[in-house]
């Protein structure tokens, strides 16, 4: 016989999960009911896809909302967007695309969304005893770099090393020049490349999370331009309320937590907020 000082029975257990489930659905229903639209296209740069994805589902979750969410080279979707595309609500990288997109009347305003950083990454163990972006030009360090990665990848990357001074110097270490970053990750978890320079969100994904040493880099080496990222609604939305909530949604301290699990530093945080103001 159950112990009803434990808790729920089952049956009771059940019931209220049921209820629960209905009351969320009609909750969701009800929400949605307050927009003209039932679903959104959310257009962003890929390396936010992880922390949009999970984030969307809150979302859909909360309002009953559909999210049409595409995640995309950055300099592929800006391009698409000033030559005529269509979306409806845009988180890009690098500010200037924003700001050019909103001169040209496309998109009615932007926030500023979260920003990235850069980390020095090495097997685990750290075999070469690496401890700063200038220890990559000793002697026999196996470097690897995805310096031909799409920009602003591989040019961020080489901005590091020019204003640390080393950037020749650690090219003469470089045994594999690699031109996509997922790609790369493996080579450094198994120990063919000793360390290599990657955005912190790059240790946070799945499948690489827990598998390399992260070591900081001195913010005064980040080049400026391809650390924001901001959010915007596009004039083409149809649903200005739905458009407005969704980018409030996201930048929401619930949705920022979601974006700093995910290696980014959030826009409202006590540092996003430094970086908003020096970087504009």
């Amino acid at each position: 016989m159950e112990d009803k000082k434990e808790g729920l029975s089952r049956r009771s257990f059940l019931k209220a999960g049921i209820g629960a489930a209905a009351a969320a659905s009609v909750s969701g229903l009800m929400l949605a009911g307050r927009f003209q639209e039932n679903s959104l296209q959310v257009w962003s740069c890929g390396g936010l896809a992880e922390a949009f994805t999970e984030a969307n589902g809150l979302y859909e979750q909360k309002n009953g909302i559909r999210i049409n969410y595409t995640g995309a080279f950055a300099a592929a979707l800006g391009k698409s967007l000033l030559g005529g595309a269509v979306t409806e609500v845009f988180a890009g990288r690098v500010l200037q695309l924003a700001q050019t997109l909103r001169n040209d009347n496309k998109m009615l305003y932007f926030k500023p969304l979260c920003f990235t950083e850069y980390v020095l990454i090495t097997p685990l163990g750290n075999p070469a005893g690496i401890q700063s972006v200038q220890d990559l030009v000793r002697p026999g360090v196996r470097v690897i770099l995805p310096l031909g990665a799409s920009p602003p990848g591989g040019d961020a990357v080489m901005g590091i090393l020019k204003k640390a001074n080393v950037g020749q110097a650690v090219l003469k270490n470089m045994i594999e020049k690699e031109s996509c970053v997922i790609k790369m990750m493996p080579a450094i978890i198994n120990g063919k490349g000793e360390a290599s320079i990657v955005e912190r969100r790059l240790t946070r994904q799945a499948a690489f999370a827990g598998k390399v040493e992260v070591l900081p880099i001195p913010e005064a080496l980040f080049p400026p331009g391809p650390l924001t990222f901001t959010i915007g609604v596009m004039k083409y939305a149809k649903d200005r309320v739905l458009a407005d909530d969704y980018v409030n949604f996201i930048c929401s301290g619930e949705a920022q937590a979601i974006f700093e699990r995910h290696g980014f530093i959030p826009a409202i945080s006590a540092k996003g907020r430094i970086l908003v103001e020096t970087l504009g």
